[in-house]
């Protein structure tokens, strides 16, 4: 059966998606721990991150950094912290997430819902400061 993250991926369930290429995904985290927190994805199933070959990693972190990038701008955070615990679902996948100091990075803080306005609305300022860059 396939994972949730492919799911997501190949359309079976919502996403609220920021990036997509024939590589990877990045969509909404809907338990975030902060606002905006964002979730890369490879479209491959892969469930470790150490067997993730070298240049599909390369191209996560990359698209991470883009996303980090956009996050930073669009809610004007002192950092974007990621994190790859790997735990939960067995799909690798980067946790990027907008932080102002260590603690918000702690996944004790995650809500267990959130509005689907609210996603949408951190995807729509990711999105647009993608476009600027």
């Amino acid at each position: 059966m396939p994972s949730v993250f492919k799911m997501i991926i190949q359309g079976d369930l919502p996403g609220t998606f920021v990036w997509r290429d024939e590589r990877c995904a990045a969509f909404m985290s809907i338990n975030p721990i902060a606002h905006g927190h964002t979730l890369v994805v490879p479209n491959e199933e892969i469930d470790h991150w150490l067997d993730i070959p070298l240049d599909l990693q390369q191209h996560l972190f990359e698209v991470a950094r883009r996303i980090g990038e956009a996050q930073q701008r669009a809610f004007r955070t002192t950092r974007i912290g990621l994190i790859i615990a790997g735990f939960e679902v067995p799909h690798m996948h980067i946790h990027v997430i907008p932080a102002q100091e260590m603690s918000d990075m702690d996944f004790a803080n995650a809500a267990s819902s959130v509005e689907q306005s609210e996603l949408e609305s951190a995807a729509n300022a990711i999105v647009e400061q993608l476009e600027v860059a």
